[in-house]
């Protein structure tokens, strides 16, 4: 096995306010910081993780989820290799637009079997005590949106942050497996992250 680390991108989305750059700094930095503004437009940090005595970069994409932002974001889906779905267990509307998020994402990263792309769902803030959102419902929309692992985090006191950002490294190995087998019964290759269609005379 040579030392060189494979480079993941890795897409946060969600509500503003659910705490998508709290848990990205927590994952990162291991810091917390109550005072964090809403992030502008989009900001990255990387990390390296070592899953299955792999070595990966998970390169960060934390983006802003005002609707204003929209045109700021969605260039930075294309070419995503997982991406981690956050909402706020003391708001219910943050859940209830998952499904919008999962729509945005991928019509602007391009990806044709959503079952078969690596979400992982994060219900942030577990700290507080006024929850709205409780683990049922969530995991019956997982069920329903292509068995998307969840878990339950909170950026605050660091509850399962380094769990859920390593599960996005393991489900992408999980889908990619699952896609080896298939090609191997048909004969054919099939890459998790090639897109199927191809804008004539632009880059990727």
């Amino acid at each position: 096995m040579s030392g060189k680390a494979k480079l993941l991108k890795v897409v946060l989305l969600g509500d503003g306010g659910v705490g998508k750059s709290s848990l990205m700094n927590r994952f990162v930095s291991n810091k917390f910081d109550a005072q964090s503004f809403h992030t502008i437009g989009v900001e990255f940090l990387n990390k390296d993780v070592v899953v299955d005595n792999e070595t990966y970069t998970m390169q960060i994409w934390d983006t802003a989820g005002q609707e204003r932002f929209k045109s700021l974001r969605t260039p930075f889906y294309r070419g995503a290799d997982c991406c981690l779905l956050t909402f706020a267990v003391d708001d219910i509307q943050s859940f209830k637009n998952l499904s919008m998020w999962k729509k945005e994402f991928l019509y602007y990263a391009d990806i044709q079997d959503g079952n078969m792309f690596p979400f992982v769902i994060l219900g942030n803030k577990v700290d507080i005590e006024n929850r709205v959102v409780n683990e049922e419902m969530v995991r019956d929309w997982c069920n329903q949106n292509g068995r998307c692992p969840y878990y339950e985090t909170s950026a605050k006191d660091a509850t399962n942050v380094d769990n859920a950002f390593k599960a996005a490294v393991e489900r992408l190995k999980e889908l990619e497996e699952q896609l080896d087998a298939k090609t191997q019964q048909h004969g054919t290759t099939v890459d998790l992250r090639k897109k199927a269609k191809q804008s004539g005379g632009c880059c990727n």
